[in-house]
């Protein structure tokens, strides 16, 4: 599992909601998410039944203005989640992460960058090249732009993954209101030259 999708709601004010209590308001969280991407930004899917999809937002844009945040279903976090959720989402983690990618790849690349915030892959379709697809359609078209790509990660396993298709390791952050504290990989991929338009220029 993924725990920086459940720190939210594994909360010490939520102890009493079931476990599918739990679950039902983890999907809301996603769709709002992927629905906010597809007004804002862009959302790939790869497999015969949608086994792997990514969010990605592009450069110069984002979710947090008032319309997409009403179009979404965002706002409806704020009556959703627990007050201990809340304050973890909205006062810890949106600006940690927001805070974060400025600090790291500066004001400029920051707002010229493609931004991997979501990837999620159905556990029968993993290994089946299925992330690798709805990534590199991105990363290829920023190496072509000239752009970064900039991902976070809460699995050690995923900076290996992420690795092998150009992502390096930038510094680790930590959501801290838990009891276990949540370790996020922050992972830029700056953009690659290809070697033949170089030879061919």
């Amino acid at each position: 599992e993924d725990e920086s999708s459940w720190y939210f709601l594994d909360t010490p004010d939520r102890e009493h909601w079931t476990r599918e209590q739990k679950w039902d308001l983890h999907v809301k969280i996603f769709e709002y998410i992927a629905y906010a991407h597809l007004l804002k930004g862009l959302v790939l899917s790869s497999g015969p039944d949608y086994d792997c999809v990514a969010c990605w937002m592009p450069p110069g844009e984002n979710m947090d203005d008032t319309l997409t945040l009403l179009r979404s279903g965002m706002w409806r976090l704020n009556y959703q989640l627990s007050p201990e959720g809340k304050t973890r989402f909205f006062s810890e983690f949106l600006p940690l992460l927001n805070d974060t990618k400025l600090q790291v790849l500066g004001p400029e690349v920051d707002a010229d960058s493609w931004y991997l915030v979501y990837i999620g892959t159905r556990s029968t379709g993993r290994g089946k090249g299925y992330a690798r697809k709805v990534i590199e359609h991105v990363t290829g078209q920023a190496d072509r732009e000239g752009r970064a790509c900039y991902l976070e990660s809460s699995h050690a396993v995923n900076r290996i993954i992420y690795g092998k298709m150009g992502f390096e390791l930038q510094k680790n952050i930590y959501l801290q209101r838990a009891k276990k504290h949540v370790e996020l990989d922050i992972m830029v991929r700056q953009p690659r030259v290809d070697e033949k338009m170089t030879e061919g220029a």
